[in-house]
């Protein structure tokens, strides 16, 4: 049965939505090393995992990525989301998510009844459902990367006790080295999660806790290799330097002092990376109340904060080139860290700005009440749901960034910059509080915005058993109140307190904590969503649904959209997402196969952070949806693929693209997992592709599609004991997922993400 995104708890074959579940066995088959690697398993989605352990990029359905994160998809916990925005710069949702033991299942709905039974989700919900403690059992595991220094412990146990409880308790912990090489160790930390339910003849209650406090590193783009032409480029990578193995981030470059969004002194250690730190608690009841009408109701308090701090190239040149852009004619690069101290370099050079975003507080308050019941009989009901969401989502942060020049190449060497004088103009790689480079436009700030939203819903669903119709309303009321404040440049001040005005000093950006300036808007928009299934034969069902949903923008509309008095346009508010889709599901004999046609149009106006751009869109999108799977004996095969033709249909701030695709938006992306299960062993291989996709919305350069290869295997040492093997990226594929540059460089250099090298893990998994 599944319940995500629904009115009623519905099978596959009679719901009249695309959804999809991934239980434990599959998660494990995909060899994943973070939670965005599980969701591109699901079809329709389209996961950009390679910043890490989070900072995914997640589409859904030819809906854009034109900034990051996941707009028009709402990642949940136990069916309420983990932040209310999906695309909360440098706050994404999947940051604070974590996949482990004490997770039963996840379910995926894409399109259709999303819009009204979530706000600010009109693409789909990604859902993970954890383990309640409905029969007694427990595991515990431990992972070791054989190519990679990683250690990782698991543990879950849930059990019914005293008649009418059960309860569940587990989580993970880890030590070590991310997935890339830093040189030390960037990842550590764990959670812990449990919950209690009381059983009762009509219903239950259930209290749950999570507590999340975890580092790993924010891989962002890296300087890449690229060769021959925009349409056929040959991409790869640079001498010393592996853009699938390496990272900026190094033992010679651990920390960033400078100023914290008061002007005050600060000190940040870039083991940091992202540092999600969450304290959740939250409530759930079902009562059956007696006459057919039932009460469903969901509270979460969610306290969330940390940081974020990564390095991000903004120029890569030769060494002599970078040191007269900074300090003029017959300047040089002189090493300030490393085992090279004070010797001149005359490699690659990276000019860095570091990102760093103290996370000051992104809490969030949900409840989600609602009442149904159900009339009729005789094979014939009409179940009516009436509910109330209700959310405040807090967002709070400084973004403090400074500049650095980095040496290009593993355990990169922070340089000084030495004019022609013999003065130095930086002092331990830093040359500048703030950036620059790009104006110290707008990356010196600092704010603190409250979101309300209160959602009334109601859905209605008529089953005759072979016809089933559905619709449903959702009416979204929110406001926006806080204030912001942008960049002031200081003249001589000492940041670090030496008493001397050293040359970095003699500029220095500073919060404009003067002259804040107002939040003060609001917005209301209606969802609506009508579809509707007929089985055919019991094994072959048809279904077809419209929706119309929307997502209220957030954070990214601040500088440079809200108005003087706060306000904001409501075309800018709000964007407004247009859905259809028909599709058939056939399920006999271990062989489902299921067939969607969708099509959608999609309002945005966004901002994104390392362009420094704002877009101001329409877009439309028209593809095919294909997912399978088949089981005989002890083969089994899952596999899905996605196509889409997708383009922007209006752009006001840059006409040229119109008609364009979308950046990053392949026709096609892929997965399929053949396995097979013998009596005391399972291996398998996992497969994901994509053909060729834009670097950005110019449609010049393109990224090369690939295929990743993943493998797992396990076997069974005893009916408790077992050993498995996974590897993901078995033939160490190149491949990009998104890119800076539109068209190909003189120098033949980009800045660019790609999929992580290989790695290999062996883990042990005790069952009891």
């Amino acid at each position: 049965m599944f319940v995500t995104g629904t009115s009623t708890a519905t099978t596959k074959l009679k719901s009249s939505v695309s959804v999809s579940t991934v239980g434990a066995e599959a998660i494990e088959q995909s060899a994943p090393r973070s939670t965005a690697e599980i969701f591109r398993n699901i079809p329709g989605i389209r996961s950009e995992s390679s910043g890490g352990e989070g900072n995914a990029n997640i589409a859904v359905r030819g809906l854009p990525v034109a900034s990051g994160g996941a707009k028009f998809l709402q990642l949940q916990e136990d069916g309420l989301p983990v932040m209310e925005f999906g695309d909360i710069a440098f706050g994404n949702s999947d940051i604070f998510l974590r996949s482990d033991f004490t997770l039963d299942r996840i379910e995926a709905i894409r399109g259709g009844s999303a819009s009204t039974f979530t706000s600010n989700a009109p693409g789909g919900i990604i859902n993970f459902i954890s383990k309640t403690g409905d029969t007694a059992g427990g595991s515990v595991g431990v992972s070791r990367g054989l190519d990679y220094d990683n250690t990782r412990i698991d543990f879950d146990y849930g059990a019914p006790f005293a008649e009418q409880w059960q309860f569940n308790i587990g989580g993970f912990f880890r030590q070590g080295d991310g997935i890339r090489d830093a040189g030390y160790g960037t990842d550590k930390g764990g959670q812990l999660k449990a919950n209690l339910t009381r059983l009762f003849d009509n219903g239950y209650v259930r209290l749950y806790g999570k507590y999340l406090n975890d580092r790993a590193a924010g891989y962002l783009p890296v300087p890449a290799s690229v060769r021959g032409s925009d349409g056929s480029p040959n991409l790869g990578r640079l001498p010393g330097f592996d853009p699938g193995r390496d990272t900026l981030y190094s033992p010679n470059f651990r920390s960033d002092i400078g100023l914290d969004g008061n002007n005050g002194p600060r000190s940040t250690n870039l083991s940091d990376g992202m540092h999600p730190i969450s304290r959740t608690l939250g409530a759930e009841a079902w009562f059956d109340l007696g006459n057919g009408w039932n009460l469903s109701e969901k509270f979460r308090i969610a306290d969330n904060s940390g940081r974020f701090v990564s390095p991000f190239p903004v120029e890569v040149s030769d060494a002599a080139t970078l040191a007269a852009a900074i300090g003029g004619g017959g300047a040089q690069l002189i090493q300030a860290t490393g085992p090279q101290v004070g010797q001149a370099y005359s490699g690659l050079a990276v000019r860095t700005h570091l990102f760093n975003v103290a996370i000051n507080d992104l809490g969030n308050v949900v409840n989600d009440l609602s009442v149904s019941r159900e009339f009729g009989g005789d094979g014939r009901t009409l179940n009516l749901r009436m509910g109330y969401y209700t959310s405040r989502q807090t967002i709070d942060m400084d973004w403090t960034w400074d500049s650095y020049v980095q040496s290009l190449g593993r355990e990169s060497r922070l340089l000084n910059v030495v004019d022609a004088n013999g003065t130095s103009l930086s002092r331990g790689g830093l040359y500048a509080y703030g950036t620059p480079f790009w104006g110290d436009c707008c990356v010196t700030r600092s704010y603190d915005v409250r979101y309300d939203v209160n959602a009334p819903y109601v859905a209605l669903t008529f089953d005759s058993g072979k016809f089933s119709v559905d619709g449903s309303l959702r009416y979204d009321m929110g406001d926006a109140r806080g204030s912001y404040n942008g960049t002031a440049i200081a003249q001589n001040l000492d940041v670090n307190g030496d008493g001397v005005i050293q040359p970095v000093e003699q500029r220095v950006a500073t919060v404009d904590t003067t002259n804040s300036r107002p939040v003060n808007y609001d917005w209301n928009y209606l969802s609506y969503s009508l579809g509707g299934n007929y089985l055919l034969t019991d094994d072959l069902g048809a279904f077809a649904r419209i929706s119309r949903g929307a997502r209220a923008n957030a954070d990214r509309l601040l500088f440079g959209v809200v108005r003087d008095d706060g306000s904001v346009s409501t075309n800018e508010g709000v964007n407004v997402v247009r859905q259809a889709e028909a599709g058939l599901k056939w399920r006999r004999d271990g062989l489902s196969l299921f067939a969607t046609a969708f099509s959608a149009r999609t309002q945005e106006q966004n901002f994104e952070i390392t362009s420094q751009r704002f877009f101001n869109r329409s877009y439309e999108a028209h593809g095919v949806e294909l997912e399978a799977s088949y089981r005989y004996q002890g083969f089994t095969v899952n596999g899905g693929l996605t196509w889409t033709d997708a383009e922007i249909s209006r752009d006001q701030i840059t006409p040229e693209n119109t008609g364009n695709v979308p950046r990053r938006q392949a026709d096609v992306v892929w997965q399929l997992t053949p396995s097979y299960r013998g009596d005391h062993y399972q291996f398998g291989v996992n497969l994901i592709g994509t053909t060729d996709a834009y670097t950005q919305d110019s449609n010049q350069l393109k990224m090369p599609g690939y295929t990743q290869v993943n493998l797992f295997g396990d076997y069974r040492v005893t009916d408790a004991l077992t050993v498995a093997l996974n590897v993901n990226n078995l033939f160490n594929t190149f491949g990009l997922t998104e890119a800076e540059e539109a068209t190909i460089p003189a120098n033949g250099i980009i800045r660019a993400r790609s999929i992580a090298g290989r790695t290999t893990s062996i883990s042990l998994r005790y069952d009891f």
